[in-house]
């Protein structure tokens, strides 16, 4: 039974925790702020509430395994999972809309061809074949083990098939996501549909890799998860899992320095100077005042954009049948690409922007009422000015018509608030590992140079998102629990 300082209560952190904690090590975890769950919090005013981190669930397998592994409990007798249906209403630049079935090829198939036309279905249909190629080709290195110690195959190798295209009397293929569009779909409102997968995670489809293609297919073949309540719950329910296995919490408790001794890791020294010894560090990877990495030619995915969150609380019910999600693609795609990624940053003016209805009754006061949320990628540190904020809501308008004849109040959530909540500069949010690019879009591996600390979380491997935390902290404990041998879950 070894002594176990976690530092930080985000998502990667407590899943970590709650398995080694089974494990049968002495776990404790020291967070600065007041509570738990990293970037997954709750806003609450006036009987509405809101998510104001990550709203849906893809993957929930990952937190399936969580629940099982450490109490053979399923995750569903914890909290209430639905899947969305539609998984996303798309309208486009031209004013075409299509809402895409939930985790049913040929549901989405279909939904494209009538809504398109043109063979549009068939083609995003052949285009999820090959990104289940892709899948299958990286999901293990990228998600179930830790990085190989020889990361750069991962980073050479384009895993994603594309499709020969004759272009100025040469034969290329696609390398980059905006290229998949491009030569593949070959019709812009496909092409928006694919791109909007890398921009949601601050990606440059210009330059992302075609290996990107993972990620629509996620969603298509796992689908897209609500938890009911609002995505806090979830952090609410690996918490209590945590304090059952008797993790300890320490909450407004800042970890300033790592402490080793003889070349291995001896605890953590606090603001406060009270000093914990600790046979094993768990710590974010971000990298922030942490020893050399073992593995520092892999470089930390800084820089990546922030998000721009608007809570409205609305008079008036929502409405029998709206999509739970609505993505509002932007109508001047090569300027807010530029505003975005560009030499000199900015929030772009008319962003593609993200609407989320969750009919959810636990998060109005009544039936009169909805709770909508809206959000759009801005450059990391932006400051939001209020005809920012009025922009964003105009372009909402365009999937919830009268919508700012609606609006009781609205709260606006900015990359500050983000850095404040997570610790992340700038507020960036990390995105999932992918392969190709040089390893550009890598993070590090979990171990580092300093034998007993390890980094889980968004910013280390295998990356951003809800299942890609939860993978960190299973790796984690893996590592420490059964050595540098484990080769991650079978």
């Amino acid at each position: 039974m070894a002594g176990i300082a976690v530092i930080g209560a985000g998502m990667g952190a407590l899943a970590a925790a709650a398995r080694l904690a089974v494990a049968g090590h002495r776990v404790t975890v020291y967070e600065r702020t007041a509570t738990y769950g990293g970037a997954v919090r709750r806003f609450e005013r006036d009987g509405f509430g809101f998510d104001t981190g990550p709203s849906l669930l893809p993957l929930p397998a990952v937190y399936r395994d969580l629940f099982v592994k450490t109490g053979k409990e399923p995750l569903e007798d914890r909290v209430e999972l639905v899947q969305v249906d539609p998984s996303a209403r798309h309208v486009f630049a031209d004013g075409t809309e299509v809402a895409l079935p939930n985790a049913s090829r040929a549901g989405v198939v279909a939904a494209l061809d009538e809504s398109l036309g043109g063979q549009a279905g068939q083609r995003w249909g052949d285009f999820l074949v090959r990104a289940r190629e892709a899948w299958d080709r990286t999901r293990r290195p990228l998600l179930e083990e830790p990085l190989w110690p020889d990361w750069s195959v991962l980073a050479a190798r384009e895993p994603y098939p594309a499709v020969p295209h004759k272009r100025l009397l040469r034969t290329r293929v696609a390398g980059t996501v905006a290229e998949i569009g491009a030569w593949e779909l070959r019709d812009p409102r496909l092409a928006a549909l694919v791109e909007g997968h890398a921009l949601a995670y601050g990606l440059d489809p210009r330059v992302t890799p075609a290996s990107a293609a993972v990620l629509p297919y996620m969603e298509h073949a796992f689908g897209m998860w609500y938890v009911r309540g609002g995505m806090r719950e979830l952090a609410r329910a690996v918490h209590e899992r945590c304090v059952a296995r008797r993790v300890e919490f320490v909450f407004g408790a800042e970890v300033v320095r790592v402490l080793e001794k003889d070349g291995r890791v001896a605890g953590v020294e606090l603001a406060d100077g009270t000093v914990r010894e600790a046979e094993f560090v768990v710590a974010p990877g971000d990298g922030a005042g942490l020893p050399a990495r073992a593995d520092g030619e892999v470089a930390l995915q800084r820089g990546l954009p922030s998000r721009m969150t608007v809570l409205l609380a609305l008079r008036g019910g929502r409405p029998e049948g709206a999509a739970h999600r609505t993505v509002v693609h932007t109508s001047d795609r090569d300027g807010e690409l530029e505003s975005l990624f560009g030499a000199e940053p900015s929030v772009p003016a008319r962003p593609t922007t993200t609407v989320l209805r969750p009919g959810d009754p636990a998060l109005v006061p009544d039936a009169a009422h909805e709770a909508v949320t809206l959000s759009a990628v801005v450059p990391a540190g932006a400051e939001i000015t209020e005809a920012q904020v009025d922009a964003l809501v105009a372009v909402a308008e365009r999937a919830v018509p009268g919508l700012r004849d609606r609006v009781l109040w609205r709260e606006v959530r900015t990359p500050a608030d983000i850095a404040r909540e997570t610790g992340a500069a700038g507020g960036s949010v990390p995105a999932p590992a992918l392969a190709a690019a040089g390893g550009r879009l890598l993070h590090p591996a979990n171990p580092t140079a300093l034998q007993g600390l390890f980094t889980v979380g968004g910013w280390s491997h295998p990356g951003g998102g809800l299942p890609h935390a939860g993978m960190s902290g299973a790796l984690v404990s893996g590592l420490i629990v059964e050595g540098p041998q484990f080769r991650g879950s079978q």
